[in-house]
C-alpha cells in the first residue's frame, strides 16, 4: 500500500483550527467578551472622557479670557473718568474764589451802613428800676415759701418704751415706788400703763409703759431721774423699745 492510501484510511482531523475558533467565540458569547477585549473598551472609554474634559476646559477658559478682557475695559474707562473729575474742580475753583469777595462786599456794606441804627437802640447802662423789681419779686417768693413751710406740721418722732424697774427686797413698798417713778415729768414724756411682775421669792418689779419725744427725752435720761429715788429703786432696764 503507497503512502496516499495509508493517509486515507487513517483517521485524521485536518481543519481542528476551525473547530477550536468555533468553539471559541462560543463561549465568548455565552461569558462575554474577554479580558483583552474589556480593557480595549475601556481605553477606549477613558480616552473619550479625557476628551470632553478637554473641551470643558478650554470653553471655561476661554470664557475666562473674555471676562477679564471685559473688566479691562471697565478698569479704563473708570481710570479716564477719575482723571477728568481731578482736572474739573482745579479749573472750576478759580472762577469761584474770584466771584466769593464779590458777593460779600455787598453785605459788609450794609453791615457798616446799618450799624449806627443799631448803636442808638443800646442802652448800655441799663435801668436800676429793672433790677430793684426783679429784686423784690424774689424777695416776695422767698418770704412766701418760708411763711407756707412753717405753717407745715413737722412730724414728731416718738417711740414707746417698756421699762423695768426692780426694787431692792420683797418689803418694798411698790405703789410708793411707782409714785416715786411717776413723779419724774419732763417735756415729752407720757407715763402709760404699769402692772407688778413677780420675779422670785417675793419680789416682784415694776413694769411701766410710757411714750416719749425722740428729740426731747431718751432712755439714759430716763434711767438717770429714776435710780435717783435710791431708797425704793435698785435698778431699771429696758424691756421693749419700739418706734411709733
Amino acid at each position: 500500500m503507497s503512502g496516499l492510501q495509508c493517509l486515507a484510511t487513517e483517521n485524521i482531523w485536518f481543519d481542528k483550527h476551525r473547530y477550536d475558533e468555533a468553539e471559541k467565540r462560543f463561549y465568548e458569547g455565552v461569558n462575554g467578551p474577554s479580558t483583552q477585549q474589556q480593557q480595549s473598551s475601556s481605553h477606549a472609554g477613558g480616552d473619550q472622557e479625557l476628551v470632553s474634559r478637554m473641551k470643558s476646559l478650554e470653553l471655561e477658559n476661554q470664557t475666562l479670557h473674555k471676562v477679564v478682557e471685559n473688566m479691562r475695559a471697565a478698569l479704563q474707562k473708570l481710570e479716564s473718568r477719575v482723571a477728568m473729575l481731578e482736572k474739573t474742580p482745579a479749573s472750576a475753583a478759580v472762577p469761584c474764589a474770584k466771584a466769593a469777595p464779590v458777593q460779600a462786599a455787598p453785605a459788609k456794606q450794609m453791615e457798616n451802613g446799618g450799624g449806627d441804627d443799631d448803636d442808638d437802640d443800646i442802652d448800655l447802662f441799663g435801668s436800676d428800676d429793672e433790677d430793684e423789681e426783679a429784686e423784690r419779686l424774689k424777695q416776695e417768693r422767698i418770704d412766701a415759701y418760708s411763711a407756707k413751710k412753717a405753717k407745715k406740721p413737722t412730724l414728731i418722732a416718738k417711740s414707746s418704751i417698756l421699762l423695768d424697774v426692780k426694787p431692792w427686797d420683797d418689803e418694798t413698798d411698790m405703789a410708793q415706788l411707782e409714785e416715786c417713778v411717776r413723779s419724774v415729768q419732763m417735756d415729752g414724756l407720757l407715763w402709760g400703763a404699769s402692772k407688778l411682775v413677780p420675779v422670785g421669792y417675793g419680789i416682784k418689779k415694776l413694769q411701766i409703759n410710757c411714750v416719749v419725744e425722740d428729740d426731747k427725752v431718751g432712755t439714759d435720761i430716763l434711767e438717770e431721774e429714776i435710780t435717783k429715788f435710791e431708797d425704793f429703786v435698785q435698778s431699771v432696764d429696758v424691756a421693749a423699745f419700739n418706734k411709733i
